[in-house]
């Protein structure tokens, strides 16, 4: 390897650290932000709840051309069961980070955390 081949290694691994280094900063950051989760259905606000407050487990039960059960935990949230025909809601796992978002279409819910 010749000396400037060495050097533009160096140069790139450190680009790449620094950058992990940023974006691992940014997360942190996200993590300490306040985390409300927006429940719309219909383009409209069914419940805004607190996720850093909840002390108790619960499901929200939602009607409309299907149903589904939504359920909050402290820090989270999810689409825990669905009779829409391709269950892509339920699919989408746990919300824990401001901007995570999940949707069912056919039932037109959208479960979004906010700062």
């Amino acid at each position: 390897m010749k000396r400037n081949d060495t050097v533009l290694l160096g140069t790139i691994i450190l680009i790449a650290l620094l950058c992990y280094g940023g974006l691992k900063y940014y997360q942190s950051m996200q993590e300490t932000t306040h985390k409300i989760a927006v429940i719309t259905q219909n383009n409209k606000v069914v419940e805004r709840i607190d996720l850093d407050t909840v002390t108790k487990s619960r499901e929200i039960k939602l009607r409309g051309n299907y149903h589904e059960t939504i359920r909050v935990e402290k820090g989270r949230i999810r689409f825990k069961e669905a009779d829409c025909p391709d269950k892509i809601c339920v699919n989408t796992g746990w919300l824990r980070k401001t901007d995570d978002i999940a949707v069912c279409i056919p039932n037109r819910v959208i479960v979004k955390i906010e700062d």
